[in-house]
């Protein structure tokens, strides 16, 4: 006997997850209903089936194929448009006209003895059977009533309560004899139940009902959808589940990792090659599909997760539903009946409301609370670049197809045949991704120098050497998951605002420029890179009265790759020094807070013991650097960028200093101590490396650990900052500790505000006119400056749905009070 699934239905209350998937291959405990009903087919003896298909047809036709994985024979009955439940039939009728047939719904979750069944057709000499089963509420099925023998009397479609005269209903499974199709029309919606039976009753053929015992639910709704998942985990159907049942109720499948420090309180299922982090929960009823990443602090209860599905920390998943390829981000919420669709991205602390309905390729904005269902929004960031260049969580937001189309891109802003250094840091993901965008940058006819693993600064200055353009690629600062992808100018700086928004259109636009076979790139590796790169620093920087000091320091490279340059500066220096944690390490790519913190402590004790003048940290790209005096004690990033200032400025007498607005205004007292002027410039990078480079400028920083040390190079270089300091603390012979105390101390506090993106227009505004008339600054953001010379600085993230605050006081309760008063203006606008 041959059966016949049905898999054409579109599952319209079942959207948003049938809006890109046909309901058959929405997965219950990670498998499709459709591979669950193959595998009752086959354990009855049906293995040889006819599907039949209509919506999304060949999603269907992809995934099963002719069905030799499961061990049987499937063949396909296209309809051009839906013929209805008899008509779909018809339309298979070649392949059925032989023998007696079953059929069967797609997408309905069963464990009937088909066997039985089909043993009652034949013991009754039926044209049809229908396969009957007991529910507590008929209302959305088709109400059948048969006599003592079996034989049907009559059929309801959908009855009402009124109408309700049994809880006997029809599943849509039936046997049926060929004889049956001279009822169906041919290329017309017929259906069984309202067109063909009640004709066969009047006809008073034989059309009997088997009441099947077992498990029956008919996965129509979000509600249904849901109850079946729970039902196959608590074993009240029979099916197969792939995977090891680890624990009582707890399934694993094969090449999963689950922490062990995870919480898991079963019956819940875990998809092959997912990832649970420790310090997640994870309740009973939740399934979790393929290559499913739950990150540290998670907790669900009652979630279906679908594949691919990254699940941020602190995230809370209840009761909801989530579409394959979607993202949902650190600390978001996704309320008891919600449903995700497919590849959606739902922003950090966003909420979304019970029952709200997020269809396929929409984005939720960070912070937003939503309460009504987003059927029409498009998905789509509304630029690439955030304050790290192009970051992301590597394989989620950073992947490796993102980063072929980001280099073919920048490569199309370029002209053919122009060069590109691309570096990166000793991380794998940033040394795999940069291998894909080289072949992306060849492709479209330009020549690539990859430096390999080198400090940043490196990279920048030789870019500067002949490129038209760089790229570097490192993990992002204090977070190892996440990748930065940064973009060079000429100059070796940050692209600049411009730059980014011609990269975002390209980008947008999907506009690549493809080379011909004789115009591919060239690809190249420089030799002697860190040599060269010493040479220039070290004829560049007044080193003079060094060798003289007979100083000692003591240099931390944080395992990273300001290592592998040091040693060409160091011997040519003329200091003692003692270098510690000099060693690559790519399961330490960054270093969290806590782990910069006692690695400054250990180097502040190295320091004291040692009797060294200072000490110095670098970040693990070589672009920042921190200071310890040789008191041992940590000079903080904001305090030191003032201290190499009064040191720079009492040398120089003159000239000009670049310093972003948020900055202590501490640093004019210094300046216009020593004869020297502030030239204050907006927080982006590029903006900083432009004045550090303007013709009289001789010193520039951010406050957090960048130094620019402007007769080397304008950008941020940690190894620079370094060789100056050894020279001005050689020249001077005064410590970082009488330096640091002869500069006031200065009250500037930061705080960061929530805000949605469409708010911060609003906030701004309001902001300009609770200033009222105390003077401006539009520098970056705005600055409002009180008569007595505090101020507050309001600033939108340009990156992320957050206002900044900064602000500076005569003392911390001052600072603090302002603070306050202008968090209130920015918390109210924002609402």
């Amino acid at each position: 006997m041959k059966a016949v699934v049905m898999a054409g239905g579109e599952g319209t209350r079942l959207r948003p997850m049938t809006s890109s998937m046909p309901k058959p291959l929405l997965p219950v405990a990670n498998m499709p209903i459709m591979e669950h009903v193959l595998r009752l087919l086959k354990r009855h003896g049906l293995s040889d089936t006819v599907v039949t298909v209509q919506f999304l047809a060949s999603l269907v036709k992809n995934y099963f194929g002719d069905g030799e994985e499961l061990g049987m024979h499937l063949t396909y009955a296209h309809e051009e448009t839906p013929l209805g439940t008899a008509g779909s039939v018809k339309n298979a009728e070649d392949a059925l006209k032989d023998d007696s047939f079953l059929v069967i719904s797609g997408d309905a979750l069963t464990d009937f003895d088909l066997t039985e069944l089909i043993d009652f057709h034949r013991s009754k000499n039926a044209l049809v059977t229908v396969c009957l089963t007991r529910v507590p509420n008929p209302l959305e099925f088709g109400i059948t009533i048969t006599d003592e023998e079996g034989r049907v009397e009559r059929f309801l479609e959908k009855p009402t309560w009124g109408q309700v005269f049994s809880d006997t209903v029809n599943t849509g499974i039936y046997v049926m004899e060929p004889e049956v199709f001279d009822y169906v029309a041919a290329g017309e919606s017929v259906d069984w139940s309202s067109d063909v039976f009640p004709q066969l009753l009047k006809e008073g053929k034989r059309v009997y009902g088997y009441v099947a015992e077992g498990y029956w639910e008919d996965v129509g709704t979000h509600e249904s959808y849901g109850k079946a998942q729970a039902d196959v985990l608590e074993g009240k159907v029979d099916v197969e589940l792939e995977g090891f049942e680890i624990s009582p109720g707890v399934w694993v499948a094969e090449g999963a990792e689950v922490d062990p420090e995870a919480v898991l309180r079963g019956p819940l299922y875990i998809g092959d090659y997912a990832k649970v982090e420790a310090g997640v929960e994870i309740r009973e009823h939740t399934v979790l599909g393929s290559n499913v990443v739950v990150k540290r602090g998670a907790f669900l209860h009652r979630a279906v997760v679908h594949d691919n599905v990254y699940v941020g920390p602190q995230s809370n998943l209840r009761g909801c539903v989530v579409g394959k390829n979607t993202d949902v981000m650190r600390a978001a919420r996704i309320e008891d009946g919600a449903v995700i669709g497919d590849e959606c991205l739902v922003g950090e602390e966003s909420i979304i409301a019970a029952n709200v309905r997020v269809y396929p390729f929409k984005t939720i904005e960070a912070g937003a609370v939503v309460n009504t269902s987003v059927i029409w929004e498009s998905r789509g960031q509304e630029h690439l670049f955030g304050v790290r260049g192009v970051s992301g969580i590597l394989n989620v937001e950073i992947t490796p197809e993102l980063a072929v189309r980001l280099a073919g891109a920048y490569a199309t802003t370029l002209k053919k045949g122009a060069t590109v250094t691309i570096a990166r840091d000793h991380s794998r993901g940033a040394r795999a991704l940069k291998r894909a965008m080289i072949s992306a940058l060849q492709t479209s006819a330009i020549d690539v120098r990859d430096l390999e693993n080198v400090p940043m600064p490196v990279a920048r200055q030789h870019t500067a050497r002949g490129s038209a353009g760089g790229i570097f690629l490192r993990t992002t600062p204090g977070v190892p998951d996440s990748l930065d992808i940064l973009f060079f100018d000429e100059r070796g700086a940050d692209l600049s605002q411009a730059g980014q928004r011609k990269l975002d259109r390209v980008y947008a636009r999907q506009e690549y420029r493809r080379a011909f076979p004789g115009e591919i790139g060239d690809l190249t590796f420089p030799s002697s890179v860190f040599d060269s790169y010493a040479g220039n620093l070290l004829r560049t920087v007044d080193t003079s009265g060094i060798r003289e000091a007979g100083l000692k320091v003591v240099v931390d490279t944080a395992h990273g790759s300001a290592g592998l340059v040091l040693p060409s500066i160091l011997g040519r220096l003329g200091v003692e020094a003692l270098t510690v944690s000099s060693g690559l390490d790519e399961a330490r790519p960054t270093e969290d807070a806590e782990t910069r913190r006692a690695g400054l402590a250990r180097l502040g004790e190295l320091v004291a013991s040692s009797r060294a003048a200072f000490g110095v940290r670098f970040d693990p790209v070589g672009e920042r650097v921190a200071f310890v005096d040789e008191l041992g004690r940590v000079i903080d990033d904001d305090r030191a960028l003032l201290v190499l200032l009064d040191l720079v400025a009492a040398e120089r007498r003159s000239g000009q200093v670049a310093l972003p607005v948020t900055t202590t205004r501490i640093a004019e007292q210094v300046a216009a101590y020593h004869g020297t002027q502030v030239i204050w410039t907006t927080t982006t990078p590029d903006d900083l490396a432009k004045a550090a480079s303007a013709e009289g400028t001789v010193f520039g920083g951010d406050g957090r650990g960048g130094f620019v040390v402007p007769e080397f190079s304008g950008v941020l270089d940690g190894a620079a900052a370094f060789v100056r300091l050894v020279g001005l603390v050689a020249r001077t012979q005064l410590t970082l500790s009488q330096i640091d105390a002869r500069i006031p101390q200065a009250h500037i506090r930061r705080r960061d505000i929530a805000t949605p993106w469409a708010a911060k227009g609003m906030v701004m505004r309001s902001v300009v006119e609770a200033a009222g008339s105390r003077r401006l600054d539009t520098t970056d953001g705005v600055r409002v400056v009180e008569a007595d010379g505090r101020w507050t600085l309001v600033l939108p993230d340009p990156a992320e749905a957050v206002t900044h605050l900064w602000a500076e006081g005569p003392d911390d309760e001052a600072t603090e009070a302002l603070l306050d008063e202008w968090a209130a203006v920015v918390e109210g606008a924002g609402r």
